[in-house]
């Protein structure tokens, strides 16, 4: 913008007059009018220290030697100096392998994991998808605490089955899943159940046994609580609900009920809410 107007006011005051006007720097106006030729990019020098083409041979095949295959420069740099032999400095060495193999990386074989997907499930009827999951109780007694298992019905959000026990290990869970399927009466592949990966929801028992079942396994993504939504919103409103404070109707009989329960699986269909 500027540089048109100076242009207009050329032909009328000059070039200086009209730039010092507008405040325009007139080296740049000039430099706008008859720009440089453009300069060829040089070519970097060799320097005269660097290493022939023998030697850098010679780093390159000690870098990826059986003794250094595994090893970062840094360490080959070390060994090679408390040896008493100098072949490059460090940076060399990363120079090396960037330029002859593109090898500036983790050179050691690391275990890639797959990429986990989301869990996607949809219940249209009853019984099509379960999620279950374990949760801690407070006892009656300071350090004391029960485990509660829920096995949630995801399109109705009943609770076909659950237990409180002492510990959570993988045949109470297998009890409680064969149990509930029973009482269901769940038919070969009618059913997915959903779970994260817990010991027990892992465990060999619980595998097997929806197996032999022909049900269809379903666990979260690792390290993603909130790949099993229903399991944990439910946990929540039993632990922190208005009914669930000390000294509730819920909570004593929870604990009543953990109390006197035996290592046999007691499964119900009553919601631990409503106990």
């Amino acid at each position: 913008m500027i540089c048109e107007t100076v242009d207009e006011l050329t032909p009328v005051i000059g070039t200086r007059p009209a730039c010092r006007a507008l405040g325009a720097a007139p080296a740049t106006i000039y430099r706008r009018r008859n720009p440089p030729a453009p300069r060829l990019p040089k070519p970097r020098p060799r320097p005269a220290r660097a290493l022939s083409d023998a030697e850098r041979a010679t780093v390159l095949a000690e870098l990826c030697s059986q003794r250094f295959a595994d090893s970062a420069p840094a360490q080959v740099y070390a060994t090679l100096l408390d040896e008493g032999r100098y072949l490059a400095s460090e940076r060399t060495m990363y120079r090396i392998l960037a330029a002859e193999h593109g090898q500036v990386r983790e050179r050691r074989a690391q275990l890639s994991h797959p990429p986990y997907r989301a869990p996607e499930l949809l219940a249209e009827r009853p019984n099509e998808v379960w999620s279950w999951d374990i949760t801690k109780l407070k006892g009656p007694a300071k350090w004391t605490y029960y485990y509660l298992y829920v096995i949630l019905d995801v399109f109705s959000r009943y609770a076909v089955g659950w237990t409180v026990q002492h510990r959570e290990t993988g045949p109470t869970a297998k009890a409680l899943i064969n149990q509930a399927v029973e009482q269901q009466r769940i038919d070969r592949d009618q059913l997915i159940v959903h779970a994260d990966r817990g010991s027990s929801m892992t465990s060999k028992p619980v595998a097997f046994l929806l197996a032999d079942l022909g049900i269809t396994r379903s666990h979260s993504r690792p390290y993603t609580s909130t790949d099993n939504p229903y399991s944990e919103a439910q946990f929540k409103t039993l632990k922190y609900g208005p009914r669930s404070r000390p000294g509730s109707t819920a909570s004593s009989t929870l604990a009543a009920s953990a109390a006197s329960s035996s290592t046999t699986t007691t499964t119900t269909t009553a919601t631990p809410g409503s106990a």
